[in-house]
C-alpha cells in the first residue's frame, strides 16, 4: 500500500488547482531543484514512494520526465499503457481508480477527454496529476512560465501572445494569464477557437482575434502548437488549409519585441505552424522549456506528495 498522505489531498487537473501564491512558489521550487540537480546534490523526498504513469496517448516528454523526475527525488515511476491494464478493457474508471490509488502515492494519467481525469480524481485516495487531456495541459504550462522566469524574470504584466489551434495548450495559457496575471493576445482561425466560456471567463486578460499579426504585435512571449493534435489526424488536410498564414516564420516575429522569446510544447512541424529560422533561431527557448518539463514536475511532485521543505535547500 502508498505511503500515508503527509498533507491534505491536492490534485492537480487544472493551472486553477493551485492559488497565484502556490503558483508562484512551484516555479522558484523548480529553479532551486534545478540547482541542485546541476550541481550533483542528492535530494531524496520521495523515497520509497511510486508514481503510476497512466497513457492512453503516446508520448516522450511527458513519460521521460515523469520517470526520471521520481527517480531523481528517490522514488519510483511505473509506467502503464491500456494495452498493459484492466482501464484498456474497459474497467469503469472509478474502479481503477479506488485499486490504483490503495498501492500507489500518486497517479498522473494522460489520456483523451478531461472527464476521464476528473472521474479519476473523484475516486482516488491520491493525488492525480494531468499530463495532458484534449482540454487542458498544466503541466506545461509550468514549465514554460519557469522558462520565462529564467530568460526574462516575472511573466507578470507581460504580453504574450498564442498563435495556432484553440486547443488544450490555448485553454491552459488562458488559465495561466490569470493565474500568472499577464496578458493573452489569441489569435486562431475562424472555427479554432478556444473554449467560449474559458474565454468569456478572463476577458478581462485574453483577446481574440484571426489575424496572427494582431497577436504577436508587442509581444514579450510568442507561442504556438501543431495544427493537428493527437486524434485528429484524419483533420489534417483541412487544418492544414484553415491555419494557411499562421505560420510563425522570421516576418511575423518581427513583429514581436525585439527580445521576444518564441515557445513550442513540441514535436514541432517545421514549416506549418513555424519556421525552421524561427524555431531554430536565436529567439527560440524550447529546448530549456522541454527541459524544465523535468524541473517543473518535480517541484509539483514534492509539492504534492509531501509540500516544500522545512528550510529550502
Amino acid at each position: 500500500m502508498g505511503q500515508p498522505q503527509a498533507r491534505p489531498l491536492r490534485h492537480f487537473l487544472t493551472l486553477l488547482d493551485l492559488s497565484t501564491d502556490e503558483a508562484q512558489a512551484l516555479i522558484d521550487r523548480a529553479r532551486a531543484l534545478k540547482r541542485l540537480q546541476r550541481e550533483g546534490i542528492d535530494y531524496l523526498p520521495l523515497k520509497r514512494r511510486t508514481l503510476a504513469m497512466v497513457f492512453e496517448k503516446s508520448s516522450t516528454r511527458t513519460r521521460v520526465s515523469f520517470e526520471v523526475g521520481m527517480a531523481q527525488l528517490g522514488g519510483h515511476a511505473l509506467f502503464l499503457s491500456p494495452r498493459d491494464t484492466q482501464l484498456g478493457r474497459g474497467e469503469p474508471i472509478p474502479d481503477s481508480a479506488r485499486v490504483l490509488s490503495r498501492m500507489v502515492d500518486a497517479i498522473m494519467i494522460r489520456t483523451f477527454a478531461q472527464d476521464t481525469i476528473e472521474i479519476f480524481a473523484q475516486h482516488s485516495k491520491v493525488p492525480v496529476i494531468n499530463g495532458l487531456t484534449d482540454r487542458f495541459h498544466p503541466c506545461q504550462l509550468l514549465a514554460d512560465i519557469l522558462t520565462y522566469h529564467e530568460h526574462r524574470g516575472s511573466i507578470r504584466g507581460r504580453r504574450v501572445a498564442y498563435v495556432g489551434d484553440g486547443n488544450n495548450m490555448c485553454n491552459s495559457y488562458i488559465n495561466a494569464a490569470r493565474l500568472f496575471d499577464f496578458d493573452l493576445h489569441i489569435a486562431c482561425p475562424r472555427g479554432f477557437e478556444p473554449d467560449h466560456d474559458l474565454l468569456a471567463d478572463n476577458a478581462a486578460r485574453c483577446h481574440l482575434s484571426d489575424s496572427p499579426a494582431t497577436a504577436l504585435t508587442g509581444a514579450d512571449l510568442v507561442v504556438t502548437d501543431v495544427w493537428s493534435s493527437m486524434g485528429q489526424e484524419e483533420q489534417e488536410h483541412e487544418r492544414r488549409q484553415a491555419f494557411a498564414g499562421f505560420c510563425i516564420d522570421r516576418a511575423l516575429l518581427s513583429r514581436a519585441r525585439p527580445d521576444a522569446l518564441f515557445m513550442h510544447c513540441l514535436p514541432a512541424h517545421r514549416g506549418e505552424e513555424v519556421s525552421a529560422e524561427v524555431i531554430d533561431g536565436p529567439q527560440s527557448v524550447v529546448w530549456d522549456e522541454a527541459e524544465n518539463r523535468l524541473h517543473a514536475q518535480k517541484a509539483l511532485l514534492e509539492f504534492l506528495l509531501v509540500g516544500p521543505p522545512p528550510v529550502q535547500v
